[in-house]
């Protein structure tokens, strides 16, 4: 027996867009059904099952918005996709953050139409195949339980996400998870860290070139955008773009297209967007830094990877994985003192430091026992003097760092957090004779970085 259609559900009060519609459709094999007004397609959602949902934003009785928020709040398998009026963003990135799957503007460019249509197919949970991924984010905590519950919701959505952490929190690899999840998941996933990229090659290197463009384009180049065609392009560093960079980039997000240099023409791309920086945007928005139109194109919806201090329940998961990661199994174990001296440490730079620290105490350690010299950390008292770490206080998610005598810090979070960076950074520094480059290495995180936070801290 033949399998049913995969059926369309059109709402637009419009014939001529209807019939345009269905015909488009009706080539790619699929059957459709029509409703003029929201009172139609609510009559229509309540007695059919479709495989995506496609509204005009204006219609008689409503908004195509109010469509979308009804079905993603009852149907969230179903993907809904809403036509906007040309040049309208506003309107998209609301009908975005209101849950829906993708936009496309009028005048509809079919071509456009049917890559939307397809991929919607495509990742609707019922025609979707199981995908196990290789990337795997560690944690039961509950802001990693929150996060990994995020990351599956965002993922059904074309929607551009704004992922924000501090620097070796992983927020490359929350990406890639969105992107293994999502139905883009078997197409290219490409990452780009702007901050590596020469600034007189930025264009290039993102929207291609032609032969003979300019001295040294000895062949064509696609480009990053063209290369992540059908799949996800991720923007690691997005801060760090200038901003005759980011208008091209803003134009080539809502235009949906690039031009390579040397070209006379605009080629259509079709990316998921995801984007990233450790850097404050919404201050550098306020000193002129980053384009506030750009920023709220990217920030439709935005993903706060958390830093390590404040998941430290998960610290005996992270260390054993990383240590089979680095030795194998059985994993060395670390003495008590080791634990304490972990768990007393701040880790200004998050899980990447925690890896480089370790990697450093496997290669130092003599068998297979970590000891606290091994992990060389800064900044922290002898582990002996320290009290005795129970294993059920290694797990508990906010336990307090064992400092025998902890220096007054401000009242409020942020305040706190910055206070304890300051005198991790200042030891550290103390400790490597004012040497930058060391220091760095010795916190794990880059020269760049350290002086980025020196600067940030007012630290001369």
């Amino acid at each position: 027996m033949q399998e049913p259609l995969p059926t369309i559900l059109l709402v637009d009060d419009e014939p001529d867009i209807l019939t345009l519609l269905e015909l488009t459709l009706g080539r790619m094999g699929l059957a459709c059904h029509k409703a003029a007004n929201l009172a139609q397609a609510r009559q229509l959602l309540a007695k059919h099952n479709y495989a995506l949902c496609l509204t005009d934003m204006r219609l008689p009785d409503g908004s195509g918005i109010d469509l979308v928020r009804e079905v993603s709040g009852t149907n969230s398998e179903l993907p809904i996709a809403v036509i906007t009026a040309h040049g309208n963003v506003e309107l998209a990135v609301e009908a975005l953050k209101a849950g829906a799957y993708d936009f496309v503007s009028k005048p509809v460019d079919l071509e456009i139409l049917r890559a939307l249509v397809a991929t919607a197919l495509k990742g609707n949970s019922a025609h979707r195949p199981e995908r196990r991924s290789r990337h795997i984010l560690l944690g039961d905590s509950e802001p990693m339980r929150r996060l990994r519950g995020m990351i599956a919701k965002v993922s059904r959505s074309q929607a551009p996400i704004y992922i924000s952490g501090e620097s070796g929190t992983g927020k490359e690899l929350v990406a890639r998870l969105i992107h293994t999840q999502s139905s883009r998941g078997d197409a290219a996933f490409v990452p780009v860290n702007c901050g590596a990229l020469p600034t007189e090659l930025m264009e290039s290197e993102l929207f291609g070139h032609k032969k003979g463009s300019f001295t040294g384009a000895v062949s064509d180049n696609l480009g990053m955008f063209r290369a992540a065609s059908g799949g996800t392009l991720f923007l690691d560093e997005v801060a760090e773009l200038p901003l005759p960079m980011q208008v091209k980039l803003l134009r080539a997000i809502q235009e949906r297209a690039v031009r390579p240099v040397g070209e006379n023409r605009e080629v259509p791309v079709d990316v998921r967007l995801l984007s990233a920086t450790h850097k404050p945007l919404e201050h550098m928005l306020q000193t002129g830094q980053f384009r506030q139109d750009l920023y709220y194109r990217i920030n439709v919806i935005e993903l706060r990877v958390p830093p390590l201090r404040e998941r430290r329940q998960d610290l005996p998961q992270l260390t054993d994985h990383i240590l089979r990661q680095i030795a194998g199994d059985p994993p060395p174990k670390l003495e008590e003192g080791a634990w304490r001296a972990l768990h007393a440490y701040p880790f200004p730079g998050n899980v990447r430091e925690l890896e480089n620290i370790l990697q450093r105490a496997y290669t130092l350690c003599d068998g297979r026992v970590i000891a606290a010299e091994h992990l060389q950390l800064p900044g922290l008292e002898s582990p002996a003097s320290m009290p005795m770490a129970t294993h059920e206080e290694r797990l508990a998610p906010d336990a307090p760092s064992p400092r025998s005598t902890p220096a007054p810090a401000p009242a409020d979070l942020d305040g706190a957090l910055e206070h304890i960076e300051r005198e991790t950074i200042l030891q550290a520094l103390e400790a490597h004779r004012w040497n930058r480059t060391a220091t760095a290495r010795a916190l794990g995180i880059t020269f760049r970085a350290l002086r980025y936070r020196l600067k940030k801290l007012g630290v001369e």
